[in-house]
């Protein structure tokens, strides 16, 4: 089976279509035969793999393992992904632990292969079928993505921005995570309208601007205000809309109002949506 996502003609539309339909598309992308094979595959063999080393060395098992946390792309990185799975995360020098992509601090974790449990996870069946759930939701972020990368990227913010809008975690270092994920940074730039030549500043620097503009334009400047979903929903309608504009919109284009009101502050989801398909 052959899967399309349905997002219409893309933008803040396309987004609001694959929110009324995502839950009814992702069963659809789950029947899958690739998906289901692999899944099934994982399940029955995961057990086997006691090493990294085992892990790296059957494709279809590691195809699924990276899967779960975004990292398909890197499944020809089997030496450098081995390290990363050995060295583990307890060891704050570990190459988990230093590389700047989360993503592998996360992966190293639940396998734990380099820590104490040396392993042991993958004889949970807990642990298997989170890693097959997380497998699913992010393989079904890839179908959209290659359709819409945008899209991709708002599915992405709204997964991962809760993990770091915590409020016992300080305002600076909250910007900081943010600004060291590509995806989330790519989001709420675009959102906030931030130039990409502010990656060139001091970092101390960049935190500021971001804490500045989410002041201007959604009220508040602590990430923690992304734990609200009503605000992580403004962002991404912010995203989509200011997208629009850097693709050159004219006073024709179907929620230029919006588009133009998005320059000066904050505007209601309600009030939005009106402007948009007005």
């Amino acid at each position: 089976m052959f899967f399309q996502p349905a997002i219409g003609t893309g933008g803040y539309p396309g987004w609001l279509i694959l929110g009324r339909t995502e839950a009814r598309q992702r069963e659809t992308f789950e029947k899958s035969p690739t998906l289901a094979q692999n899944i099934e595959y994982f399940r029955e063999n995961i057990s086997k793999a006691t090493t990294a080393e085992d892990l790296v060395s059957d494709r279809r098992l590691l195809t699924v393992a990276l899967g779960a946390f975004g990292l398909g792309d890197e499944i020809g990185k089997k030496a450098f992904v081995q390290r990363i799975l050995e060295g583990g995360t307890e060891d704050g020098r570990s190459l988990a632990n230093r590389v700047s992509d989360p993503r592998y601090k996360k992966f190293a974790e639940a396998f734990d292969y380099g820590n104490i449990t040396n392993g042991s996870n993958i004889l949970l069946q807990d642990f298997r079928e989170d890693i097959v759930a997380r497998y699913k939701s992010l393989e079904f972020e890839r179908a959209v993505g290659e359709v819409d990368d945008d899209m991709r990227l708002g599915m992405n913010f709204r997964r991962e921005i809760p993990e770091i809008a915590d409020p016992e975690t300080a305002e600076t270092t909250a910007w900081f995570q943010i600004m060291g994920q590509r995806p989330l940074r790519e989001v709420l730039s675009v959102a906030l309208n931030i130039p990409r030549d502010v990656g060139s500043l001091d970092i101390d620097r960049q935190a500021e601007i971001f804490a500045d503009k989410a002041q201007q334009l959604l009220g508040d400047s602590n990430p923690a205000i992304f734990d609200d979903p009503e605000m992580v929903d403004e962002v991404l309608r912010r995203f989509f809309l200011m997208r629009q504009v850097e693709n050159g919109p004219s006073a024709q284009t179907p929620g230029f109002a919006a588009l133009t009101l998005l320059q000066s502050g904050p505007i209601g989801g309600e009030s939005l949506f009106n402007l948009l398909t007005s």
